[in-house]
């Protein structure tokens, strides 16, 4: 059973997740991509650890469903950007990246303005994504802050993250007109 609003272990711990997104640019910004890393790890663990309080001790609310995926692509979208304008990642990929999010976001404001409010769970193939950009977030960090050498490995990661980025915004697109059209009664 899902609370309203209250504040609870697991929304803090999401919280946490929210402030380490500077941290994390601000340590990439310094050359201590090193440490970005471990942030990233550690906010990585946060998002399991609030997730298991959030259900093993029923503690799911409102503002947790929404904070929680807004510490999500607050990280990833941050990341990427400051791993694009810092050259560790094709500009090219950033633009996508941040693309679909927006047409994500504008979807939702869309849908939930128009159709009758309905409950916006994620894609599968958006949680894909999600792996996807994160274990290239965390690699690339691990890459440059470890001197790890990148292989074939990062141009793999790259094609990948691509590729689910478009299939997720695709995906999104294809039930958004299906949405909109059984509201607007076209089918």
């Amino acid at each position: 059973m899902m609370s309203r609003t209250r504040l609870n272990l697991a929304n803090l711990i999401t919280l946490s997740r929210l402030f380490l997104v500077p941290v994390a640019i601000w340590l990439i910004i310094r050359g201590r991509d090193g440490f970005a890393f471990w942030v990233f790890v550690v906010a990585g663990l946060s998002d399991a650890l609030d997730g298991f309080v959030a259900k093993r001790f029923d503690r799911r609310t409102r503002l947790g469903a929404l904070l929680d995926p807004l510490a999500d692509k607050s990280l990833l979208v941050s990341l990427t950007i400051t791993l694009g304008l810092f050259g560790a990642l094709p500009s090219w990929l950033v633009i996508l990246v941040v693309f679909r999010d927006a047409m994500i976001l504008g979807g939702f404001l869309l849908i939930q303005a128009i159709a009758a409010a309905t409950e916006f769970s994620p894609l599968y193939i958006s949680k894909i994504n999600t792996l996807v950009q994160a274990t290239l977030i965390g690699f690339v960090l691990a890459r440059r802050g470890l001197e790890i050498d990148p292989g074939l490995l990062t141009s793999l990661l790259i094609f990948a993250a691509a590729v689910t980025t478009a299939a997720s915004g695709l995906s999104y697109l294809v039930r958004w007109a299906r949405i909109l059209s059984r509201s607007e009664g076209i089918l």
